[in-house]
């Protein structure tokens, strides 16, 4: 199967690379993007993704800001977008970012995540685009600055549980592990290939 895989805010598609290389020795065909977190480029993004599917039906998984940069991708409704079966997001906040909100609030928000400050902080609490199954993995391991700034709530240190829900997702499961651990764990990994199965 052809996969996509997108990062999340202030990373590189080099984050991704284990997981890349797991899902290509299982036989799958694996799309690693890198894009500008702060400034993305969507058009380019998505003419990407779209030249990559070429047709052929497709998994997305996707890490933090990956996964709302999905919905935006199937939202925008190209055609090759409907080939897009599965989704399988990991720590994203697909109602927006309290995090992100606080900085916000206390003034260099827009300093700190500039255009990206849309996807983090929607107007309107989004639900998930009909055609494709998501499935919603979080962790619960709170190592970061949701720890601090968002006391009162479970989060796996960045992303707040409850963030990672969304009206339409298929699944949501939580994992004991931090918001970058999500990426790197053995387990984690291990059950997106039951997924993908």
């Amino acid at each position: 199967m052809k996969i996509i895989l997108l990062h999340g805010l202030y990373m590189h598609g080099v984050a991704m690379l284990p997981l890349e290389k797991r899902l290509e020795s299982v036989g799958h065909k694996v799309l690693n993007l890198s894009y500008n977190t702060v400034m993305p480029d969507l058009s380019g993004l998505f003419r990407a993704m779209d030249d990559f599917i070429d047709g052929d039906d497709i998994a997305i998984v996707a890490h933090s800001m990956g996964g709302v940069i999905t919905r935006a991708y199937l939202e925008n409704g190209s055609d090759m977008s409907r080939c897009v079966k599965t989704v399988i997001t990991l720590g994203t906040p697909h109602k927006g970012s309290k995090v992100a909100a606080f900085f916000k609030d206390i003034g260099i928000g827009d300093f700190m995540f500039q255009e990206s400050s849309r996807f983090l902080m929607p107007e309107q609490e989004p639900t998930w685009p009909k055609g494709s199954t998501l499935y919603s993995i979080a962790g619960d391991m709170r190592i970061g600055p949701a720890t601090v700034l968002v006391r009162d709530e479970e989060s796996d240190g960045t992303v707040l549980v409850e963030e990672t829900k969304i009206d339409g997702m298929a699944s949501h499961e939580v994992f004991p592990l931090t918001h970058s651990a999500l990426i790197f764990a053995k387990r984690v990994s291990e059950r997106i290939l039951e997924i993908l199965e």
